[in-house]
């Protein structure tokens, strides 16, 4: 018996009063787990109304105080490790093991927010004229929003809501539709961390509600992480109502190999990150261009992917799991349909992955091309899915010219054991984030989520500092104070004296 997802307003679990729901479905089974409500009008005003109330105290709450409801947080969420894992596997489909990274690199961020007493800090200049000194202050925004994709379920909604509410923000937060549990388990630990009614909201919807949330008027900031087509809908909506808005969109992730690299360690990052969480991370490896001499390690990348146990995430020793839906699935093999169809080289196929036990499950096996031109569809798409596309170039700048000409820019990777190599490579190389015998480049959280050009529309990133900078506003004060003794005149200039 499956049940319903609740809406969280002012801290309390609400019944949504909606005629609208979904199912949210095991994707290595069928079993529907739990019905998700997509929330109404008024139940999302009810939301940022409850977020609102809660900033009018919130925001003065002192930086001390906030962090340490941080550190009570991120104490719950490590120690429920186990539990959020075997949810966000049930919902999600990704390996425990995986499903507890997911966690644990979310959880990185949360415990970076701890610090935010130094992160949030202002500046101070002394006499900047005669008496006059300068100083600014970073002050929250208010009501900020996070739209989240089904990928990430633990670690996006961790990336978004934490710094904002450290910074002195409230938040609303929409978790994906297709597994929304996990958001929910958090929030649960976060109201047993003593999270203030208000401060941390939840609502759940498709299309009409991310658009109530780029449209609201006490919206001030969304965060969004997704695909291509929703984050341009968002920024672009968001910016006309005049929302800050950060949009973590797609990608065509590559990993340019040369014939110097160390070959084990190469091939297996490669096979890992191409079809680790069955492909679905948008810093997946999904592109391989192997330079030269290493074309040569096709047989070896193949048969890598070959040994790659397909199964439920719950099972041990998996690999790859399945995807997240029927739909998606589909998508995936109409694409390696178009591959062949177009004239690349189908080296390995896993299109009739058969998995004992789990007949109706979502599973794709790994799946290799090599042949693969810049026009094909399974280059020109982010497929999302457990393939790996192999390309071949010539020189080192041949394979950054391919890299360059591609329109996404959230990663890439290069594999060497020449420094001189990996320098010219990360000076000319027109991507975000760069990893140099690193398959997936994601930055700690210290750092700052850099994605760019088609991957990426706004500024700044979404944790790290840049996250503290999108989530407040600068004010500068210019002050001069006098005693009694102080001398004065009319000053017309604008000069300050």
């Amino acid at each position: 018996m499956s049940t319903d997802v609740k809406l969280l307003i002012d801290n309390q679990f609400v019944a949504s009063r909606t005629q609208e729901w979904r199912d949210i479905v095991n994707p290595a089974t069928q079993d529907v787990l739990a019905r998700v409500p997509f929330a109404t009008a008024d139940e999302v005003d009810n939301a940022i109304a409850a977020a609102q109330r809660a900033f009018a105290t919130w925001r003065h709450t002192p930086v001390a105080a906030r962090m340490r409801l941080m550190l009570r947080f991120q104490a719950l969420v490590r120690a429920n490790i186990p539990r959020l894992a075997a949810i966000l596997t049930a919902e999600q489909g990704k390996t425990l093991a995986d499903a507890e990274g997911d966690i644990v690199r979310g959880l990185e961020v949360v415990e970076h927010a701890c610090s935010v007493g130094t992160l949030q800090m202002g500046e101070f200049v002394e006499n900047v004229a005669s008496g006059v000194d300068t100083y600014t202050l970073r002050q929250p925004l208010g009501v900020c929003a996070g739209i989240c994709p089904f990928n990430f379920p633990a670690m996006i909604p961790l990336w978004m809501f934490p710094m904002a509410i450290v910074c002195g923000n409230t938040f609303v937060l929409k978790p994906s539709e297709q597994d929304p549990m996990t958001a929910m388990a958090l929030a649960e630990l976060a109201i047993e961390a003593g999270f203030p009614e208000g401060v941390l909201n939840i609502v759940h919807g498709g299309k009409d509600v991310v658009d109530a949330l780029c449209t609201h008027p006490r919206i001030q900031a969304i965060s969004f992480v997704g695909s291509t087509a929703v984050g341009t809908h968002v920024y672009n909506l968001g910016s006309q109502h005049g929302k800050r808005v950060q949009s973590m969109m797609g990608a065509k992730n590559h990993a340019v190999v040369l014939p110097d690299a160390n070959k084990a360690h190469a091939l297996d990052a490669l096979v890992g990150a191409g079809f680790g969480a069955a492909g679905q991370r948008c810093m997946a490896t999904s592109v391989a261009v192997l330079v030269g001499e290493a074309r040569q390690w096709l047989p070896d990348i193949v048969e890598r992917a070959r040994r790659l146990k397909v199964n439920a995430g719950t099972e041990p020793g998996t690999d790859v799991g399945p995807v997240i839906s029927k739909a998606a699935k589909a998508r995936i093999l109409g694409l390696i349909e178009s591959g062949t169809t177009e004239g690349a080289t189908l080296e390995l196929d896993g299109r009739d992955v058969q998995v004992p036990g789990y007949a109706q499950g979502n599973f794709v096996g790994p799946t290799v091309f090599s042949g693969v031109k810049a026009d094909m569809q399974i280059y020109t798409q982010e497929i999302f899915g457990p393939v790996l596309l192999v390309m071949q170039a010539d020189t080192l700048d041949e394979a950054i010219a391919i890299v360059n000409a591609n329109p996404f820019g959230n990663g890439v990777g290069i594999f060497t054991q020449s420094g001189a190599a990996a320098r010219k490579f990360q000076s000319e190389i027109d991507v975000g984030q760069v990893g140099i015998n690193i398959p997936i480049p994601v930055p700690v959280p210290f750092f700052s989520f850099t994605g760019s050009r088609g991957s990426k529309l706004g500024d700044l990133g979404p944790y790290g500092k840049q996250a503290v900078q999108f989530y407040t506003q600068t004010k500068t004060v210019t002050a001069r104070w006098f005693d009694d003794a102080t001398t004065s005149e009319v000053n017309t200039t604008i000069n300050l004296k």
